[in-house]
């Protein structure tokens, strides 16, 4: 097992990896920029390093900058969090050439299911259905327009890499698509470095439904099943739950074993998330792999009792799972709520600033994971989730009573936030009745 790990990341995931080297007895770096020298959460490191000025290029981005905090450190391994360099395949391959374990999937499984495009072809390889679209990257509008003609409107365009709804945008005719293109391709180069794009069937009304995995270095990989993470706001998600309501046992055993014969072709090993379609008949298409731990990984920790970042650990030091696929069950429903620090009100615009109140919820079957006290400031620098909200309970009609209570109690003042809109949702019964769809907010609290 690892001594010292590094923590490349901040906020609440680097708090989060924090705690499991804790429980683990592992000593851990923490890396930070300027705009996050205060953070409470670095003193519970047992050293912290800065790597540069707030801008994220230049420090969570700059591989060198974090090598070499590495290597000063003399960690043995550097765990990438969700977002910044987590999915990044050169970051991961230079981390091992450097002799520092990456904790995650092998750069070359990285690199296959990062890259959307090919991720399309590994799936229809292995006979999982994906959404009607290019069979390759759109080099240029005529190509686009041709094929948008071919399959009939709306298209999507979406970014070959990255994730979090960057690089996307919905065309309904020839003018949006042109207009699409050229805004998705600098959306992606500035997130990603890379412009490149393809173009899928945009299914109306979908829901969205992601598949856990895990696998280790032995060739053990199995789905730690599905979470339903349909409600969000211009593909970022706000609500997430497990089991996904609605769904037969049928059709969620079918996609869940589709996520795990698509990324062992991959030779994929860690966490990841395999992300899917279903349509309004209960057809599924896949739609891409998150090759990292995902924001939302709580809910599945809550209804199978396995902690995911601890697992990650474990297999990067080349443990072996120690379970298997029949061991794995889904207890209870779990449902997280993202808080982020942003005013729906005002089309989510961020809502940076000073916290000058900060009142968390608690008792039975609330936890609450954030990097977050009175007095800290929001940096307008990163991404606005501040903290995430999550219920366990028997049932999920209890499931919904529970944060229903937890959002009363939680009290912010001194930024916007998003708990007045999850109020809303909780008690909307389209929500309720699990009667939702990725257009949800859209329909009911974007109308303007």
């Amino acid at each position: 097992m690892f001594q010292r790990i590094l923590v490349a990341n901040r906020g609440e995931i680097a708090l989060r990896v924090i705690r499991a080297c804790r429980d683990m007895g592992i000593e851990v770096v923490a890396v930070f920029s300027e705009a996050d020298r205060d953070a409470p959460y670095l003193d519970l490191a047992d050293e912290a390093i800065c790597i540069g000025p707030p801008v994220p290029a230049q420090s969570y981005l700059n591989i060198a900058r974090i090598i070499s905090a590495a290597e000063i450190a003399n960690v043995q391994a550097i765990h990438p969090g969700y977002g910044f360099l987590s999915e990044n395949s050169h970051f991961a391959e230079v981390c091992r050439d450097c002799k520092i374990e990456f904790i995650g999937p092998p750069h070359q499984a990285m690199a296959l299911v990062g890259n959307k495009n090919e991720a399309r072809k590994l799936a229809k390889k292995v006979g999982v259905p994906v959404v009607p679209g290019s069979e390759g990257l759109i080099t240029d509008e005529k190509e686009a327009l041709r094929l948008a003609e071919e399959m009939g409107y709306p298209v999507l365009i979406k970014a070959a890499a990255g994730g979090g709804g960057r690089g996307m945008r919905v065309a309904r005719n020839d003018i949006n698509l042109r207009v699409g293109l050229q805004a998705a391709r600098q959306e992606a180069e500035a997130a990603f470095k890379d412009g490149s794009v393809y173009l899928e069937k945009y299914i109306e009304q979908p829901r969205h439904i992601e598949v856990q995995i895990l696998g280790d270095r032995h060739g053990n990989l199995i789905h730690l099943w599905e979470r339903d993470c349909s409600l969000q706001r211009r593909h970022q998600k706000l609500v997430e739950e497990s089991p996904a309501p609605n769904l037969s046992q049928q059709v969620r055993e079918t996609i869940c074993q589709a996520a795990v014969r698509l990324v062992k072709e991959a030779g994929y090993f860690s966490a990841g998330t395999c992300e899917f379609l279903v349509d309004k008949d209960k057809n599924f298409y896949f739609i891409e792999v998150n090759a990292r731990i995902q924001v939302e990984h709580p809910v599945t920790e809550l209804v199978t009792g396995i902690d995911l970042v601890r697992e990650q650990i474990r297999i990067a030091a080349g443990e072996k799972l120690g379970y298997t696929q029949d061991k794995i069950e889904q207890r209870g429903s779990a449902i997280e709520c993202r808080i982020n620090a942003e005013d729906p009100a005002a089309e989510f615009r961020p809502s940076p600033g000073t916290i000058k109140r900060w009142h968390p919820p608690g008792g039975p079957g609330v936890r609450l994971d954030t990097h977050v006290e009175a007095g800290y400031r929001v940096p307008p620098n990163y991404d606005s989730l501040i903290a995430k909200l999550l219920v366990h309970q028997p049932s999920r009609t209890e499931a919904i009573a529970c944060m229903r209570r937890a959002l009363a109690e939680f009290q912010v003042e001194g930024v916007k936030t998003t708990i007045p809109l999850h109020r809303e949702i909780f008690n909307h019964s389209a929500f309720v009745e699990g009667r939702v769809d990725t257009t949800f907010i859209e329909r009911n609290w974007m109308k303007g």
